[in-house]
């Protein structure tokens, strides 16, 4: 999603956060090959009878996770094998693809969600799940991300629920006797002091354009309205050159000063780095990120918050949680074993799953109900329950070309570099989002 999960941009091109340390800790690129590859006799039959469905992701630092869930699967189903295989999330859509258009793909492929899962179902490449799997009772939103947006069927199965916030280092700010900030004031404050003392304030890689719509949706969602901007937008009562969020586009160019220098230059993992090496205090980032930023440095204490309204925020706005699903999973329509196919993905629809999800992926899950032991992931999951806000330009203008995401990380990029105002930038994602975006109203 995003996890873009990853969520996310996420385009799940977020996915490309983790990829260095995926790198490092070893991990292989797998080719693509055959559902009945895995030493099978048969089409999907191994040597010892069982059926062998092959599952297909971009999450290659999810390997061992997935590997001990699907585990799990087969003690409940003795006849089924589960064969995961994981690609570069940079390679992905286009080894997918090509696997689904022909003999040598998945069973179940991890698919993009909302408007990127669009192509995916237009080419016919998936099984409708509507009567075969139950997503009442689940978040609109999320549910939402697996449908097709023409027929209105069910596509795939949601497997988390993404958020994006702050990070910050409790170790720093503790040095500097500075608290996670709950009003505008404090939050510039707890800048300048780390400023002050030589540490990088944000950490952000705007060399990757992708991550600066969602650096704008954690320092500036408030500021345009979070929530309640959504169907004013979508009914086109509003626009994006409407001055609260020509406003908040502003934010991100004037906290520029905390981020690192020459800040266009620096790629998304090596503001990771400047973050898990404690030279910068905070990184804007999602809940996808949560288990990287753990690993890369387990003796440093992590904390999150959301990003109090900047001044001249819209009445009523709060700090806000922007979320939205990704990662989800579907059936190939050229499965040779749909029907064992659809009782997997139909079991991602079970609390057992979405727990392992929680547990060992440290994604939120989808599933309804299940809660979180990681106390961070808790409190994004609570943060999002609470005070949550959609992440606009994924969930609902993604659906064509330019999408949005696309449109304002290049104009943020563009910002930073100096060659475009918050004005242009929000005019030119207007103009582009109108060459397909047709309101409701």
């Amino acid at each position: 999603m995003t996890f873009d999960s990853r969520p996310p941009g996420s385009s799940r091109r977020a996915r490309r956060t983790v990829l260095t340390i995926a790198a490092l800790s070893g991990a292989l690129l797998v080719t693509a090959c055959s559902p009945s590859s895995s030493g099978s006799t048969g089409a999907g039959a191994g040597g010892d009878g069982k059926v062998t469905l092959t599952v297909w992701s971009w999450r290659v630092e999810d390997e061992a996770a997935y590997k001990k869930i699907f585990d799990t699967y087969e003690k409940a189903h003795p006849t089924v094998n589960v064969d995961f295989k994981a690609f570069k999330a940079t390679e992905y859509n286009k080894i997918l693809a090509t696997g689904l258009a022909g003999s040598s793909g998945p069973d179940v492929p991890q698919v993009r969600s909302y408007g990127q899962l669009q192509g995916t179902v237009a080419s016919k490449s998936l099984l409708p799940l509507d009567g075969k799997v139950d997503l009442s009772g689940w978040d609109e939103n999320v549910v939402a991300s697996a449908k097709g947006k023409e027929d209105g069927k069910t596509y795939s199965v949601p497997l988390a629920r993404q958020t994006v916030q702050m990070f910050y280092n409790q170790g720093l700010f503790d040095k500097f006797g500075i608290t996670a900030p709950t009003t505008w004031e404090q939050f510039i404050a707890g800048n300048d002091k780390l400023m002050a003392a030589g540490v990088t304030p944000i950490a952000v890689g705007a060399k990757d354009d992708w991550t600066l719509p969602i650096v704008h949706e954690v320092l500036a969602g408030s500021r345009f309205g979070g929530k309640a901007f959504q169907p004013e937008v979508l009914a086109g009562k509003k626009s994006f050159t409407d001055p609260d969020w020509v406003a908040s586009v502003k934010v991100v160019g004037d906290l520029e000063k905390y981020m690192p220098k020459n800040v266009t230059g620096v790629a998304q993992t090596d503001a990771q780095t400047l973050f898990s090496a404690e030279k910068a205090a905070m990184i804007p980032g999602g809940s996808f990120d949560l288990s990287v930023l753990q690993k890369a440095n387990p003796g440093m204490k992590i904390g999150i918050f959301q990003v109090p309204p900047a001044p001249g925020s819209p009445s009523g706005s709060s700090a806000t949680t922007a979320g939205w699903a990704d990662g989800n999973f579907a059936v190939s329509a050229r499965s040779k074993h749909p029907n064992e196919a659809t009782e997997l993905v139909k079991w991602m629809t079970s609390k057992e799953f979405g727990q392992m999800v929680n547990d060992d992926i440290k994604q939120i899950s989808a599933v309804p109900g299940v809660e979180p032991t990681d106390p961070l992931l808790k409190q994004m999951s609570d943060n999002y329950t609470n005070s949550g806000s959609p992440y606009l330009l994924l969930t609902d203008f993604r659906y064509g070309a330019p999408s949005g995401t696309d449109l304002l990380g290049k104009g943020l990029q563009q910002m930073l570099l100096g060659s475009k105002d918050a004005t242009g930038v929000s005019q030119d994602l207007d103009t582009g989002v109108k060459a397909w975006f047709k309101p409701s109203a």
